[in-house]
């Protein structure tokens, strides 16, 4: 080999080292600025069971990403799922309201639509997170007890779902992470080193209520079919599951039903007249709000029946403009059915 072929190959060899991205990751650091804006405070105001003073108005606060430059927003379910208004915080520190275009509370999974979107903040990218390995460094953005645009670091410690944490419930997937998660960073993206959400922040295992090491953040992939490929609508309701001894003790029908713990203003199940419960209970260890509806059967679906959740979801998706929506419903001990058009139960 000549010399001048040598130089040739050292001075290729040398461009190539100096590179960025060729055989290596980005600083975090510069990962973090680029996405960091695309991070929001999701903003929710519901109205708690009614007291002596009538009805208490709380305020719920979570995290989110935009994935649109048209506003569409990626959260967790039980951060909006109730809320009678919805509204959003840039990094920008401006608000803009927002509504609710699907949701599914059973993955915890929700898509929002702002209002507005403040200039120059760009949508961050959902990556694969069938790819995503055990063992891979990842982090997570959010507001802690509403300190925003915080970072916190961590890896993927295990692949697990729903079925294998909690038994006899549907599985859906989620990403175990070692990541500090706190309250306040529910919805808030979590992201691989090469700045695509891999997971949404769902929820923690705590003696504490702070972190201890153990989050749980549903997979981009299942949030993606859930919200935008297959959308399951937003019922504005927030139910309970109850079967066994529970629902023995509720004088139940069936095996199993929905107790209807609250309904948002302004919602399908509000405009569909279901009835929400106002007095807080504690039954064998289980905190219930009692004295609401108990779901039995959406149209002709038994809850509590193998599948239940996929057929109702399903079905909701197929029905026409023009059929009936019925649920069959338990209420002050009696069975009671309740029915509208779709068009009139429709998104807000």
């Amino acid at each position: 080999m000549n010399r001048r072929v040598l130089l040739c190959l050292l001075v290729v060899a040398g461009l190539t080292q100096s590179l960025p991205g060729a055989g290596q990751e980005r600083p975090l650091a510069d990962v973090f600025q680029a996405v960091d804006p695309a991070v929001v405070e999701v903003l929710a105001a519901h109205r708690g069971p009614a007291g002596e003073g009538g009805a208490e108005q709380t305020a719920s606060l979570g995290s989110g990403f935009l994935i649109s430059r048209d506003g569409r927003i990626m959260t967790a379910a039980h951060v909006v799922e109730v809320a009678d208004r919805v509204a959003v915080r840039f990094v920008t520190g401006e608000v803009a309201g927002a509504r609710i275009l699907a949701l599914d509370p059973h993955a915890d999974v929700a898509l929002v639509q702002a209002e507005a979107v403040p200039a120059g903040i760009e949508p961050v990218a959902l990556g694969n997170s069938d790819a995503v390995r055990v063992g891979e460094q990842v982090f997570v953005i959010g507001a802690p007890y509403g300190i925003s645009h915080s970072l916190s670091v961590g890896h993927v410690s295990a692949r697990r779902t729903t079925g294998q944490l909690l038994g006899g419930i549907e599985g859906v997937e989620l990403l175990q992470t070692d990541a500090a998660i706190n309250q306040g960073n529910s919805g808030g993206p979590m992201f691989s080193t090469r700045g695509e959400v891999v997971g949404i922040v769902s929820s923690i295992l705590s003696a504490s209520g702070g972190s201890q090491g153990i989050g749980f953040v549903v997979t981009s992939n299942l949030a993606m079919r859930l919200l935008i490929d297959e959308p399951t609508a937003w019922s504005g309701l927030k139910g309970r599951l109850v079967e066994g001894e529970l629902a023995r003790a509720l004088n139940l029908p069936q095996r199993a039903g929905i107790l209807v713990e609250a309904v948002a203003a302004g919602s399908p199940a509000s405009a569909l007249g279901l009835r929400a419960g106002s007095l807080a209970a504690d039954i064998a260890g289980e905190k219930l709000t009692l004295g609401g509806d108990v779901i039995l059967a959406v149209h002709g679906i038994r809850i509590g029946e193998p599948d239940f959740r996929r057929r109702i979801r399903e079905h909701g998706r197929e029905l026409g403009d023009h059929q009936r929506f019925e649920l069959e419903l338990l209420r002050g001990g009696a069975v009671i059915t309740l029915g509208s058009t779709p068009t009139a139960v429709g998104n807000r």
